[in-house]
C-alpha cells in the first residue's frame, strides 16, 4: 500500500529542497488552492528551498506574474522553471542537434499569450506554408481539442515539418474541467510519423536545470511534489529524487474523490501500479 500523509511536515526533516508542481498542486488554473500561502510560509520558516517546476508553455516570468495575481507572493518561493523556459533556452542556444538544424521561420500553434517562448530570439513567426518548423504551445482556446488541429497536422506532415512541443502535458484540470494541452497534439503528430521534440517533465533534462537553480547539491535531500503520475512522479523517479503524489489533482476522478478527499487505499495502490510508479507517499492536497 502507498503511505498516505496529511502534509509535508511528516517528511520535511528528510529534505532541504522541494520541487513543486503548479497546476493541480498550487492552483487550478484560475485560483490558488486554499492554504497554499501558509504551506509555502511553513516551508520557508523550516529553512527549505523551493522551486516551482511547471509544464507551462510560457517563460518563467509569466508564471511569476500569474502566481502574484493569484495571491501567491514572490517572497514565498525561491526559483521558477517551466517547459516554456527550457524551450526558449534551447531555441536560443541551439546546442541540441535538433534545435541546431531548425530554420528561422516558425509556425506558432498556440495562443498569443505564449509568444514569449520565442519573442526576442532570431526567429520569424509565419504561416504554415513558409514555416521551417512548428512551435506547439497548445490549443488557442480552452474549448478546443486535438481534432480541431488535424488539418494543420496533416499539412505539416505532408511538408515533413519538425514539431517543438513546449508543454508535454496531454491534459490539465481547470476548475474541474479537462483541458487539452500541447502534449496531446504532439502525441497525435508523433503517431502520424511526425518528428516531435519535447522539453519538460518527465524529461530528466529539465530536472537538471531545476536542481541547478534550486541549489541543493545532494539529490537524496530533494523531494518533488506533483499531482500527475506520468509527469511529476515519473519525472522525479527518472531524475533520482523522491516524489510525493497529490491525489486531489488530475487523478482525482479516477480515484473517486474531489480536491482534498482521501482516496481508498486499494484504489490508490491500483492506480499507482497501473502507471508503474512508486511515490514516497501520497497526500490529498498541498498541505503542511
Amino acid at each position: 500500500m502507498i503511505r498516505q500523509i496529511s502534509g509535508l511536515a511528516e517528511v520535511a526533516e528528510r529534505y532541504d529542497g522541494f520541487v513543486l508542481d503548479l497546476w493541480g498542486v498550487i492552483h487550478d488554473g484560475v485560483e490558488a488552492y486554499p492554504g497554499v500561502a501558509e504551506v509555502l510560509t511553513a516551508l520557508r520558516q523550516a529553512g527549505k528551498r523551493t522551486i516551482m517546476l511547471s509544464n507551462a508553455p510560457r517563460r518563467a516570468t509569466a508564471l511569476v506574474e500569474q502566481l502574484t495575481r493569484l495571491g501567491v507572493a514572490r517572497t514565498l518561493y525561491d526559483e521558477v522553471m517551466s517547459s516554456g523556459e527550457a524551450v526558449h533556452m534551447e531555441l536560443e542556444r541551439r546546442s541540441d542537434p535538433v534545435f541546431a538544424a531548425l530554420g528561422a521561420n516558425l509556425y506558432h500553434l498556440g495562443p498569443e499569450r505564449d509568444r514569449n517562448v520565442y519573442d526576442g530570439l532570431d526567429y520569424r513567426a509565419t504561416d504554415l506554408e513558409r514555416a521551417d518548423f512548428i512551435l506547439n504551445t497548445g490549443p488557442v482556446e480552452v474549448t478546443e481539442s486535438v481534432a480541431d488541429y488535424q488539418a494543420v497536422l496533416d499539412r505539416a506532415h505532408q511538408r515533413r515539418l519538425p514539431m517543438i512541443c513546449a508543454n508535454p502535458d496531454h491534459v490539465v484540470i481547470r476548475q474541474g474541467k479537462r483541458i487539452t494541452c500541447a502534449g496531446a497534439i504532439a502525441a497525435r503528430y508523433s503517431d502520424m510519423g511526425g518528428l516531435v521534440v519535447e522539453r519538460g517533465k518527465p524529461d530528466p533534462a529539465i530536472y537538471a536545470l531545476a536542481l541547478e537553480r534550486l541549489g541543493v547539491p545532494e539529490r537524496a535531500r530533494v523531494c518533488a511534489v506533483g499531482d500527475a503520475l506520468h509527469t511529476d512522479i515519473r519525472g522525479g523517479r527518472m531524475a533520482g529524487i523522491d516524489a510525493i503524489f497529490v491525489t486531489g489533482g488530475i487523478h482525482a476522478e479516477e480515484l473517486g474523490i474531489t480536491w482534498g478527499g482521501i482516496p481508498d487505499p486499494v484504489r490508490l495502490a491500483e492506480l499507482v501500479r497501473h502507471h508503474g510508479e512508486a511515490p514516497l507517499a501520497a497526500m490529498p492536497k498541498f498541505a503542511w
